[in-house]
């Protein structure tokens, strides 16, 4: 293989300063079908594009479990998560998501705790003054979801446990007074639930029987080990926190409600065509996930462009999403354009690529998608006021939201 041309100057500042924007503008410079920059001293290359999903997310290519930073495990996944593991340990950790978070009843089930929790928060919205619908969101959501997974939790306790839900998600990629936020958040939930897994092993605490506290106090590992009391934590953690980061994507859905109330009518109808369309189109134009990382386990070639083992490899999701050969008009919010061709499973990429029963795909897409599908209407058919604020969505901000959280007043009932 031939040695390719490395960089010398790192780009580590320029992700913390550029954001969504910093890969996706590296391919306007890029001379050949990758970009090639350094990251924390290491040679790293960025791919986009459905064949690029396909071999990233191909064990035999790129590996994920080496290539995740402390600052995110310490964060967003947790030590020893799922998302540190390949191969057959991997798949089984992964029985645990699949189980919870891919049969149809159990999807439902959380989808219907959910909305009970929407429609009894929501209703009590019309006697404040202002609403800033991020942060309702997030608890509705971390009601609906603890209830679903067994967890128990006060009404004094939703609000606290949903900041520290949505912490976990909005320090991961940055320094300063979030990142630690985040930190002390995942210290906090790991040492309680952690203790939960305690109580329900030994009796003292009786939780449903296949909830996700009881699936996941009773998974065993690939040795056939239980998991460790930490460990579990780390994974009930990883069951709630990403439905609870659905915040993002409802805050998300009023803004483009916002901005093209045209849509607002077949929402209100719950024409699931439109609907369908809508919430993809969401995930599509909004940012998210800015990028995913790997490391290459052998050494690969990319349209003739070598990839040496050992290199960080980089999926840019952001700019995949955004790209317009593969999407037309990119940057123009339009949900008919989900109506008018199925979309392939590596074309849409904002929660990551590949099959989400045996890669690193992140298995509670499909959740996300009913979740929406079961809210926006409800958010539709919402009479509300949308004051003057702030709802500039900076792309320099990881991750991203409207800088008011959106703020809402003069809530009225929904009619049907």
């Amino acid at each position: 293989m031939k040695s390719p041309r490395v960089p010398v100057t790192d780009s580590t500042l320029s992700v913390l300063t550029e954001g969504y924007a910093w890969l996706p503008a590296r391919w306007n410079n890029a001379a050949g079908p990758l970009v090639r920059t350094r990251l924390l001293g290491q040679h790293t290359v960025g791919l986009r594009g459905p064949e690029a999903v396909r071999l990233f997310y191909d064990e035999r290519n790129v590996s994920r479990s080496t290539a995740v930073p402390e600052p995110v495990l310490s964060t967003l996944f947790g030590h020893e998560a799922v998302h540190t593991l390949d191969g057959r340990a991997h798949r089984a950790r992964k029985a645990i998501f699949r189980s919870l978070l891919r049969e149809t009843d159990s999807t439902n089930a959380l989808v219907e705790a959910v909305t009970t929790a929407w429609d009894e928060e929501s209703s009590s919205w019309r006697d404040r003054p202002r609403v800033v619908l991020f942060d309702e969101a997030s608890s509705v959501l971390t009601r609906g979801v603890c209830r679903w997974a067994g967890i128990p939790l006060s009404d004094d306790e939703v609000r606290p446990t949903a900041h520290d839900l949505v912490s976990l998600v909005d320090g991961f990629a940055t320094g300063g007074p979030r990142h630690w936020r985040a930190r002390l958040a995942r210290r906090r939930q790991q040492d309680r639930l952690a203790h939960l897994i305690e109580e329900v092993r030994s009796g003292t605490t009786a939780v449903p029987r296949e909830s996700a506290v009881d699936v996941v106090a009773r998974h065993h590992d690939a040795d056939g080990r239980a998991l460790s009391p930490r460990v579990a934590a780390v994974e009930l953690l990883n069951v709630i926190r990403p439905t609870v980061a659905v915040c993002w994507f409802l805050t998300f859905s009023a803004h483009a409600l916002h901005r093209w109330p045209a849509h607002r009518e077949p929402l209100s109808e719950d024409d699931p065509t439109h609907v369908e369309g809508f919430a993809q189109e969401v995930r599509r134009f909004y940012p998210f996930a800015p990028f995913v990382g790997g490391r290459a386990v052998r050494d690969l070639s990319w349209h003739g462009e070598p990839i040496p083992a050992g290199t960080l490899v980089l999926l840019d999701l952001y700019g995949q999403n955004h790209d317009p050969e593969l999407w037309n008009a990119p940057h123009t919010f339009d949900p008919r354009r989900f109506l008018d061709r199925p979309v392939d499973r590596d074309e849409l990429v904002p929660q990551g690529g590949g099959d989400p029963d045996t890669t690193h795909r992140c298995p509670g897409e499909d959740v996300t998608l009913a979740l929406l599908r079961a809210l926006v209407p409800r958010l539709a058919r919402m009479k509300y006021e949308v004051p003057e604020q702030d709802l500039t969505i900076s792309l320099r901000r990881l991750p991203a939201r409207p800088r008011s959280g959106f703020v809402i007043d003069s809530v009225r009932p929904a009619e049907r």
